[in-house]
């Protein structure tokens, strides 16, 4: 049964801001070869394939990489909230020509990444931040700098993102160029979901969300600017995606043209 409430974070801040917020323990389990992320609950907040770690193994993970459809050559990539590293990996590996920075607020996750999920050490390419994503989003320096934008921000509860207001999105919006794209994990059979999309659809020229995989995942896409939805350009990006990554490409074709039709 889920009791709604304040994250644990958003309380402690709230009643002290002065002093440093209690999170959630961080907890890991493991079944069939596949090690997961948790806050203390059976909520889990990533994974990985311990023979593969730099694969995204669950669904939502690889259709958060959609984004891919309409950009091929980022040259920096932005994931708001760590989770097992998944997203961060996979782009660092994957987009050698591309920056790539991880922003997460708890120091613990970060060091867990490091130590169980095969998190690579900060270099010329990586920078993991441990700071406030609406810090990072709301720092003027970084409005406009961007191509790809990673949001996958929750807490021990797991049911809707911590941050969520338009005045957040407006700030994504601010940092993305202008053909830039944010994909965002939400909960579609959550009643933050509604919210979420209003904020973004406020927030951002066009919005797409794809359909619902395991555990009530939805994806969003937000675009900068709206794109054009080619379908046989996007099946035979999809396509190229597919030979490259093994990323299910065709799928998330598929649904965006269901989406747009």
């Amino acid at each position: 049964m889920l009791i709604k409430r304040k994250s644990i974070e958003q309380a402690e801040s709230s009643r002290r801001p002065a002093r440093k917020p209690k999170f959630a323990p961080v907890t890991l389990s493991e079944q069939d070869g596949v090690r997961y992320l948790h806050f203390g609950t059976e909520w889990v907040q990533g994974a990985m394939r311990i023979r593969k770690p730099d694969w995204p193994e669950l669904e939502y993970a690889q259709q958060m990489m959609a984004w891919m459809l309409f950009i091929d050559a980022p040259q920096s990539i932005v994931q708001l909230g760590l989770g097992a590293g998944t997203l961060t990996k996979f782009c660092y590996r994957q987009f050698p020509e591309a920056s790539v920075t991880a922003v997460e607020l708890n120091e613990a996750v970060i060091a867990i990444c490091a130590s169980m999920f095969k998190l690579p050490e900060n270099d010329e390419r990586l920078e993991v931040l441990q700071m406030d994503a609406l810090d990072f989003v709301g720092d003027p320096a970084n409005h406009g700098a961007f191509d790809v934008l990673q949001c996958d921000l929750y807490d021990a509860t797991a049911r809707g993102p911590v941050l969520d207001t338009p005045e957040f999105y407006q700030a994504c919006s601010a940092c993305l160029a202008p053909h830039g794209i944010m994909t965002v994990n939400l909960f579609g059979d959550h009643p933050s979901f509604a919210k979420n999309i209003k904020a973004m659809k406020f927030a951002f020229e066009h919005v797409i969300c794809l359909p619902e995989v395991h555990d009530g995942n939805v994806v969003a896409l937000c675009f900068n600017t709206r794109p054009t939805i080619d379908k046989d350009a996007l099946k035979a990006r999809a396509a190229e995606i597919k030979a490259a990554t093994r990323l299910p490409a065709a799928s998330w074709v598929k649904g965006i043209l269901a989406a747009t039709s």
